[in-house]
């Protein structure tokens, strides 16, 4: 296609988003480009890592080099996928629900088992994208979400059965589009003549946060140390939690909790942030900044993180920019 075709092709596609409202909720201009302009991505062994062995020790490697305070997200982040990956012919779609407070990680959980499969990462036209609240805005047009959705996930999985949908802001996605791409997780051979048992499905929600952080202070106030939490620890009561979501079905493999954040994983977060945007790692510096940007609570012990690393990247960028000190913390 020459460039004089692409720049027609960018015209009707920015026409289509103004005319067909719906549409443009839907599909971003990503999946529409993607969709119909040639890509010399394969669904095949040359771009996607079936290597369950592979994909499990480069997983391992990622995540602890940049998931830090969550060794249970971690630990069955990792199981879940190496599990499934070597398994030839899994009975179902490997579905994992992500719970916690924003800034605690998720996102980056969900881009790191991305990296491992794909060689484009979250580029891949293999790996789709929603965000509830921007693609599924309106309750009155939840029956029309319901069925575009539908329809992109059956396409795209005859298209390529490896396939992973991310939907974030899981908790605020209304119920009826929940309920219309379960069939798509369950245990069925195949569906209207395709079968999704090799795609993934992750869900990112902010939902059972408080119920996690609680059960963190708790256990510390008890005198337990962090790394003493495990998954069963929080399990029944995200389960519970999340029946409001998934029903009654058993659709999802694992409900995983991520920990609310402490200093020294701020810290983590700041070193890390420091090295990707170019500046000289500074312990003492990030150290400083975790004080002056993020709130601490309980007040009198600053224990755990409100905001996590969600302020980080910012900040950075921010001082980085301006070419100032690293603030001391007030007080």
């Amino acid at each position: 296609m020459n460039s004089r075709n692409r720049k027609h092709l960018v015209v009707l596609l920015l026409l289509l988003v103004c005319t067909c409202r719906t549409d443009a909720f839907f599909r971003t201009f990503k999946d529409w480009y993607d969709k119909l302009t040639p890509s010399n991505e394969e669904c095949n062994e040359d771009w996607i890592s079936f290597d369950g062995r592979g994909v499990g020790k480069g997983l391992e490697a990622d995540l602890g080099r940049n998931l830090f305070g969550q060794h249970i997200a971690s630990d069955v982040i990792l199981n879940a996928m190496t599990g499934f990956m070597n398994n030839d012919n899994p009975k179902k779609s490997l579905v994992l629900s992500f719970h916690g407070r924003s800034g605690t990680g998720k996102s980056l959980a969900s881009q790191l088992i991305v990296k491992n499969i794909f060689k484009k990462g979250m580029d891949s036209r293999f790996v789709h994208f929603f965000n509830s609240i921007i693609n599924f805005p309106h309750a009155s047009q939840v029956e029309t979400y319901k069925s575009q959705l539908q329809h992109w996930i059956r396409g795209n999985v005859t298209n390529c059965a490896h396939s992973v949908f991310i939907f974030d802001e899981m908790d605020k996605m209304h119920p009826g589009i929940i309920d219309g791409i379960k069939p798509f997780m369950d245990y069925h051979y195949k569906l209207d003549g395709v079968s999704y048992q090799k795609a993934i499905f992750l869900f990112l929600s902010n939902g059972g946060g408080e119920i996690i952080r609680e059960s963190t202070l708790v256990s510390w106030k008890a005198g337990k140390k962090r790394e003493e939490l495990k998954l069963e620890d929080l399990e029944t009561a995200l389960s519970s939690f999340a029946f409001d979501y998934y029903g009654e079905s058993n659709v999802v493999d694992f409900f995983i909790p991520f920990l609310p954040l402490e200093h020294q994983h701020i810290v983590q977060c700041i070193m890390v942030g420091m090295v990707a945007m170019g500046l000289q790692p500074d312990h003492n510096k990030a150290c400083k900044m975790a004080d002056n940007i993020v709130n601490y609570i309980p007040d009198d012990e600053r224990r755990i993180s409100i905001p996590g690393c969600k302020k980080v990247a910012s900040r950075l960028r921010h001082f980085k920019q301006s070419n100032k000190e690293v603030p001391q913390p007030a007080g």
